[in-house]
């Protein structure tokens, strides 16, 4: 389906109809022996659009891409729609009996990851994750086990100290005056829940987290109760709400939350966030001047972010804004080995004119520098993963690894990058298009074992 009157319904934006499985695909270059697991990406992926003039990119239905990658080889290519009972009901399956539906029946379209032996599809805004097969099959509903009390988050972030997932919670149909902080331990299950109260109800689609704090983003993006009523994507610019971000000590309590203010505008994406030594909390963030103010089915069209840095001071309950580089860009990263802890390097996708992705930006936050990727003409990546070489020497010895679009051919490959010199190993052809989507993650066989 292409729909040029909505810019999400067109080119790469547009959804895929098939739900495919290949085996034995073609590399170009070579595969690194070590990479052996799947690289996914969800994102999402409409069955059916009732009125494309008002659709939103963020409610289509969930769609989970991967490649298995063993041995040098990529064994095969599968996409899958992520299951609910609405999702089946339109592709005409039976629904199940044994699960849970979930409060938004688009489902899961927003990250996918492995975590504690399982495959988790997750979204933000209320429902809980969904759980996948290896082979990328929707199991169901799984609320970590039946520890999840309500709403968990598509950002959870990594301590790769304690091993936990720690994650802002929102979910705007249930819960209007507050948000809920989730600590998710190694084991998969919950062992930390606190009710956080709000002015408002913000879109809340990211944090941070720090040694010491896990960070509130209290953003100038708030329901719309009107577009809400419309059944259109509730969420737009507020110029009346007073932002702020909250610094929440991560053994304390709601009294315990510093809130500082700052200047208004919106971040999806966070680079990284560490503890300064003066006591300072330290963000580089992709940052946006507006959001949803006259655009309001999607993110790029009032403005594109740049690379910013949020320096959060704690006694003076204010935040400095500084400009890392004036180039758009999105769908930040870094290595997770660093994260929570100070970050040299961030990865980060160029966004061009029209919503056009762009090269890949290698930005040396320490020495002030940049590399960038091409990847060819009529060629362009969203969000790449760095995966670390098996005893890595430096914070960049690694792959990174993405789905890239090629325009001339209208399909996608799989592409690895060195990510010491952003120089290509190896691409997997796939044999079909990848939509420009959301986020994804190497899960490596170690993380999640191959079924049997």
């Amino acid at each position: 389906m292409t729909d040029t009157a909505n810019h999400y319904l067109g080119g790469n934006f547009a959804p895929v109809h098939n739900e495919v499985t290949a085996f034995d695909l073609q590399v170009v270059g070579h595969i690194p022996s070590d990479l052996e697991g799947r690289y996914l990406r969800n994102g999402p992926n409409p069955i059916s659009v009732p009125d494309a003039s008002t659709h939103h990119w963020f409610i289509g239905n969930g769609m989970v891409h991967g490649v298995r990658l063993r041995g040098g080889k990529a064994e095969w290519y599968r996409n899958r729609w992520v299951r609910t009972d609405g999702v089946r009901e339109e592709l005409g399956e039976r629904p199940r009996t044994d699960t849970v539906r979930p409060p938004n029946d688009v489902g899961p379209n927003t990250n996918v990851g492995g975590w504690a032996g399982t495959t988790w599809a997750m979204v933000e805004a209320g429902a809980p994750p969904v759980e996948l097969t290896y082979d990328l099959d929707s199991v169901g509903v799984n609320a970590f086990y039946g520890t999840l009390p309500g709403a968990f988050s598509a950002h959870p972030k990594f301590d790769p100290v304690t091993r936990e997932l720690h994650a802002m919670c929102y979910a705007w149909q249930d819960w209007l005056d507050h948000i809920q902080y989730v600590v998710v331990g190694a084991d998969g299950r919950v062992t930390k829940t606190l009710d956080i109260p709000m002015n408002g109800m913000v879109m809340l689609h990211d944090m941070s987290l720090t040694r010491k704090y896990a960070v509130i983003y209290d953003l100038p993006v708030t329901l719309d109760p009107e577009l809400a009523m419309a059944g259109r994507f509730p969420f737009r610019w507020n110029p009346a709400y007073e932002p702020r971000i909250g610094l929440l000590p991560r053994d304390g309590g709601v009294d315990d939350i510093v809130w500082c203010a700052i200047e208004p505008g919106y971040g999806y994406h966070p680079v990284n966030a560490y503890d300064a030594p003066d006591g300072s909390v330290v963000i580089d963030i992709c940052r946006y001047e507006r959001m949803f103010d006259h655009d309001l089915v999607g993110p790029f069209g009032d403005c594109l972010a740049t690379l910013d840095r949020w320096t959060v001071d704690p006694k003076a309950r204010r935040v400095r804004t500084e400009r890392i580089d004036d180039r758009t860009m999105e769908f930040p990263r870094v290595a997770g080995s660093v994260s929570t802890q100070p970050h040299r390097y961030a990865y980060v996708a160029g966004v061009g004119e029209g919503y056009a992705p762009g090269p890949l930006y290698k930005h040396d936050v320490r020495a002030g520098t940049l590399t960038e990727h091409d990847y060819g003409r009529g060629r362009g990546t969203g969000e790449v993963d760095f995966v670390a070489r098996p005893n890595a020497t430096s914070e960049d010895d690694g792959w990174l690894l993405s789905y890239v679009f090629d325009a001339t051919r209208n399909k996608s490959d799989l592409v690895i990058l060195d990510a010491l010199d952003l120089k290509e190993v190896g691409r997997v052809l796939l044999p079909q298009r990848v939509p420009f989507g959301f986020h994804g993650n190497w899960v490596g066989d170690r993380t999640v074992a191959p079924s049997v």
